[in-house]
């Protein structure tokens, strides 16, 4: 690796930091056994195809949920770690050149869906937004610690909470609407993505000391995992549960199993984790917990899967 061209701050130096970004993705796509063109073409006909069906199912919603996702998207580059690490390799200006390009390249693909439905004042305010995104980063509009009901031990939801509690309010409002409007669609909507948010608790792995500590059998430690996760998760979707169950009576049964798969997406994210620690979740697996998040049933056959795969993996750190 020429580490010259990583220390200038010149427009070489910024090329170079996107080409390795590209051979680190082209990377992971031959981990999963395909050609990196093939891939790539697939991933594009993914999107469309995951777009189409949000405007299908809820077309007034739709372009706000995109335009959210690419925030939430855009967001996450955000990260303290992620801004130090640009800022003392680059050098301030040229931080700021990479976030902006980073934000447009993620804002490209979702501004093009708009383009083609027609929304173009949606498209503005994401162009404006993204823009301004590449001069945060996100602990400084968050440097402070927010209480949370949850316990130190297990630490996903009290460290993931503090990094995504804004957003809750925003899809409790999502679902206060869907009763004002009598629209049931969209108090569907809002819990899927609850348990979506809850799920990105998960896909880090921590530390192998943070699991070695624990004097359990493998079975044992993932059942503690799998119980405080269904209790954390619970708790935070349960406000949107219950108004929905209040004023959409006659859809109980649909209502519970959307809450019943929001749960099983959350074992199968935990368990995915597992699966491949102490390394982290591939692309193979996350197209896995992609096809039980779209189609839940699909868990009767993945859940196991990954479930004997994390008594495996887990063996190396933990006894019997």
């Amino acid at each position: 690796m020429n580490t010259r061209l990583f220390m200038t701050a010149s427009t070489s130096g910024i090329k170079y930091y996107f080409s390795i970004l590209f051979k680190m993705a082209n990377r992971r796509i031959r981990d999963f056994g395909l050609n990196p063109v093939l891939g790539h073409i697939l991933i594009v006909i993914l999107f469309a195809l995951l777009s189409e069906v949000i405007f299908y199912k809820s077309p007034l919603l739709a372009p706000y949920i995109l335009s959210l996702g690419c925030f939430f998207w855009q967001l996450s580059l955000s990260q303290k770690d992620r801004s130090d690490f640009l800022l003392i390799t680059f050098g301030n200006k040229a931080k700021i050149k990479i976030r902006i390009i980073e934000n447009l390249l993620v804002f490209i693909p979702f501004a093009i869906v708009l383009t083609i439905k027609g929304h173009f004042i949606v498209i503005g305010c994401m162009l404006v937004l993204s823009i301004l995104l590449a001069f945060v980063t996100l602990k400084t509009i968050m440097n402070f610690t927010l209480p949370t009901p949850f316990s130190k031990r297990p630490f996903e939801f009290a460290t993931g909470f503090r990094k995504t509690f804004f957003i809750f309010p925003f899809l409790y409002a999502v679902a206060v609407i869907s009763v004002c409007v009598s629209n049931l669609n969209l108090g569907l909507i809002s819990m899927p993505l609850i348990f979506v948010i809850m799920s990105y608790y998960y896909i880090k792995p921590e530390n192998e000391y943070y699991v070695w500590i624990f004097a359990r059998s493998p079975k044992s430690f993932l059942l503690g995992k799998v119980l405080n996760a269904m209790k954390n998760a619970t708790f935070l979707s349960l406000p949107v549960f219950v108004l929905l169950i209040a004023f959409f009576y006659a859809e109980t049964l649909t209502i519970l199993l959307f809450f019943i798969a929001g749960l099983i997406f959350i074992i199968s994210v935990i368990l995915g984790k597992y699966s491949t620690y102490p390394d982290e979740i591939g692309i193979p697996e996350g197209i896995a917990l992609a096809g039980v998040l779209f189609f839940p049933p699909l868990a009767l056959i993945i859940i196991p899967f990954f479930y004997f795969r994390s008594i495996n993996s887990l063996r190396r750190f933990l006894n019997d």
